[in-house]
């Protein structure tokens, strides 16, 4: 591990400056300090065979060199293979000179079993694969696991974020998210939830002090997208709360993603959230707590490529293809600063980068899909 630091201010500035000939206004945005790009490339489907690995470094490297500095993955996409494939296309542009470390943001999770390289070969693989990593080793207990697959003690994310960094390459991650946090409430009660979280919340503080990340959040499918009375729901001002219990106000608990698109709009439509006495939109939440938003599925893993024309047509701006246009929508919308979408094939990354020419959509324009007939 080489690079002995993550994005900065200057860093991400220059890329801003350097490709700013390829994107137009407002594709690049002030988030935490950083300015990053309204489209983020993300690794989760796809095989696990080094084919798909290659293709994915392909796409970075493309990516890289059409606008898109975020770039996020799991340590559990592709049993590993995704962190991977991100750290070995980041070391060859950092080793050729094409990308320097500071100018990417690099967000990656921990939460989930990863295995390593394949999925177990049936459930006794799995059980021996839980023991000998990580009950054996003293890393965390088998109760720790919620359902078999998911834990979040400070040990088990001390362990996941060490094999992350060396995965990717790099010393700093830039956001560190707790994957899918919600997944402990299938298993254990709200107040043991609040506990371990807290608990998790004070280690990730000392990864950023070890300078070990930049910040640290959590990364959701369900969470805060359904009504407060579901057991799986999350108030986003309760986890910046925990966060606060831990390190104050200078908290580094500072992004949330979570999907948002044509078909889950949940983030910019439901009032959901508690702030004070008020209930608001995650978005709006978000923006109240100083929480940076990055919106996952974007093209709902290709569902919404197709026959979105008479939907969004021509309101958005101008786009060849249905994918175009759903990322529009997904990076238009206020209070999303990044768009996320899977995209292994550097066809794929060539067409939805394209979309980084056009401006995002003004709030006016966007908000009339809401409110035409």
């Amino acid at each position: 591990m080489s690079q002995a630091q993550g994005a900065t201010a200057a860093g991400t500035a220059a890329y801003r400056d350097r490709l700013s000939g390829l994107a137009a206004p407002g594709h690049f945005r002030e988030a935490q300090g950083l300015w990053v790009s309204s489209i983020g490339l993300g690794t989760y489907l796809g095989h696990y065979d080094d084919r798909t690995d290659a293709a994915y470094c392909a796409a970075v490297e493309r990516a890289a060199g059409l606008g898109d500095n975020v770039f996020d993955t799991a340590a559990n996409y592709r049993f590993q293979r995704s962190e991977r494939s991100v750290g070995a296309a980041l070391a060859g542009m950092f080793a050729a000179g094409a990308l320097s470390r500071p100018e990417v943001v690099v967000t990656t999770k921990g939460g989930y079993l990863p295995f390593d390289g394949e999925p177990p070969r049936g459930r006794e693989e799995m059980e021996r694969y839980l023991d000998e990593t990580f009950v054996r080793t003293g890393v965390c207990r088998r109760e720790d696991f919620v359902q078999g697959s998911h834990c979040m003690t400070p040990g088990y994310l001390a362990h996941q974020l060490e094999q992350s960094r060396r995965n990717l390459g790099l010393e700093t991650v830039d956001v560190y998210y707790i994957h899918n946090p919600e997944s402990q409430l299938a298993g254990v009660s709200r107040e043991e939830f609040d506990a371990r979280l807290g608990a998790a919340f004070e280690f990730l503080e000392s990864a950023v002090e070890a300078g070990k990340i930049l910040y640290y959040g959590t990364a959701t499918w369900s969470g805060y997208r359904v009504a407060p009375e579901s057991p799986e729901f999350l108030s986003l001002e309760s986890v910046v709360g925990a966060a606060r219990a831990v390190a104050g106000e200078g908290h580094h608990c500072r992004v949330v993603q979570l999907p948002f698109n044509l078909a889950m709009l949940e983030a910019f439509t439901l009032a959901n959230q508690p702030v004070g006495r008020r209930r608001v939109t995650l978005l709006e939440a978000a923006a109240e707590l100083g929480v940076t938003v990055m919106a996952s599925a974007s093209i709902l893993q290709g569902r919404l490529a197709a026959d979105l024309s008479d939907v969004i047509g021509g309101r958005l701006g101008e786009f060849r293809t249905d994918a175009q246009r759903a990322i529009q929508f997904t990076r238009s919308t206020p209070g999303v600063t990044t768009a996320l979408v899977g995209m292994s094939r550097v066809a794929h990354v060539e067409e939805n980068l394209e979309v980084a020419a056009v401006p995002p959509a003004a709030p006016a324009d966007y908000l009339q899909l809401f409110t035409q007939a």
